[in-house]
């Protein structure tokens, strides 16, 4: 008799690397993109602007380069484990500082662990970034959401956010954090929020930049800020949200187009980035093109565009029982950005949350660790002070 197979390990570490076959095709693809006609004297109210495009493409296929991004995201240690069935991959930066907090951060979509790759080493090393080694330094685990990026695709139904809430308790458990804090935003703070419900035990705070709460039974008094807030929000919902009705519907179909052109997952993801963000208008305001083009290379090289759009459908078709918990208790900090398409009354975010911190963010958008790392930072130090 032969040797019983060896166990896979628990936890593996992950060296991020690309074959060069895929970026030769890559290359081609985008060298053959047939690019849409246009309305003359038309820009972005009809979408992604061809001249803008066009100049993106080019930049992608003749300076961009991935190996230099490549190497930045090896920077960090990079882990892989399977958690439920489904591989779970996640940056695991740890402090120097033994009494260090830690901190799962989560991204949503069409981000990914590129929006954190800025403020890891503020985290973690606080005296290198104008912070206190005593109270501000962070253990920081930043996963890939469940289909994306390199927790590769998903394999069966119903990861919405509360299996995954549940898969990243796991993870910090699995990393020996007895004691932890959650920040998020977008399908982060999704997460967040079901974390902060249902691991209370372990999970002492959480930090959200883009908090879901229902309108509440009763009328309740709002500020003009907020009646305008809530105005944009209907705004954006008539001419901002097509995106989140296919993803919920139809996101095998959409996949189709988006795992096959370079160029329309480039103008797919790039477009929201334009829209969501605190950029007047102009993506490059608030980002660099290699940033850019390195959070949408997480979905071309890994093929996960199509599984990371399903999320959306599970949690369309996850039934009420799926819902947002009614209540978190455990102390939640907020920050709220001018540009985040999402901001809540904050009476209404109250009747969700135990809300002991709240910010109103001179700067900065959606993608917030991304666009304005440095106020990230500080209101996360801010706010964590607090429960350490």
């Amino acid at each position: 008799m032969g040797d019983a197979p060896r166990r896979r390990p628990l936890i593996e570490r992950l060296q991020v690397r690309v074959d060069d076959e895929v970026l030769d095709d890559l290359r081609i693809r985008l060298a053959q993109t047939r690019f849409p006609d246009q309305i003359e004297g038309t820009g972005w109210e009809y979408g992604f602007p061809v001249a803008y495009l066009r100049d993106l493409v080019m930049y992608w296929r003749d300076e961009y380069d991935w190996r230099a991004e490549e190497a930045r995201l090896n920077e960090l240690p990079q882990f892989r484990t399977t958690i439920g069935g489904q591989s779970i991959h996640f940056i695991h930066a740890r402090s120097r500082h033994a009494d260090a907090l830690p901190l799962l951060i989560g991204h949503g979509w069409p981000g990914s662990v590129v929006e954190f790759l800025d403020v890891i080493p503020r985290l973690t090393e606080p005296e290198v970034h104008g912070g206190d080694a005593a109270t501000d330094a962070f253990h920081v685990v930043a996963p890939s959401l469940p289909g994306y990026g390199w927790s590769e695709p998903t394999h069966a139904r119903g990861w919405e956010p509360w299996q995954i809430a549940r898969a990243f308790a796991e993870l910090m458990a699995r990393l020996g954090y007895t004691s932890y804090a959650a920040q998020g935003g977008d399908w982060g703070a999704q997460v967040a929020t079901r974390i902060g419900a249902l691991d209370a035990e372990h999970c002492a705070a959480i930090h959200l930049n883009m908090p879901i709460a229902d309108p509440p039974g009763e009328e309740v008094p709002l500020t003009d800020d907020e009646k305008a807030d809530l105005a944009a929000m209907a705004e954006f919902r008539r001419e901002e949200s097509g995106y989140a009705q296919e993803q919920g519907t139809k996101p095998q179909t959409l996949g189709v187009a988006l795992n096959d052109s370079p160029a329309g997952l480039l103008s797919w993801i790039v477009e929201k980035f334009r829209a969501w963000s605190d950029c007047d208008g102009r993506p490059e305001n608030a980002f660099t093109r290699d940033q850019l083009i390195t959070n949408v290379m997480t979905y071309w090289v890994t093929q996960t565009i199509t599984s990371s759009v399903r999320l959306y459908w599970e949690l369309r078709h996850a039934g009420l029982e799926r819902r947002a918990p009614e209540f978190v208790d455990v102390p939640t900090g907020i920050a709220r950005y001018p540009s985040e398409p999402i901001r809540l009354p904050r009476a209404w975010v109250e009747r969700r949350y135990n809300v002991a911190h709240w910010t109103e963010m001179p700067r900065g958008g959606h993608f917030a660790a991304m666009e304005q790392p440095e106020l990230f930072v500080e209101d996360l130090r801010t706010f964590f002070r607090t429960v350490r």
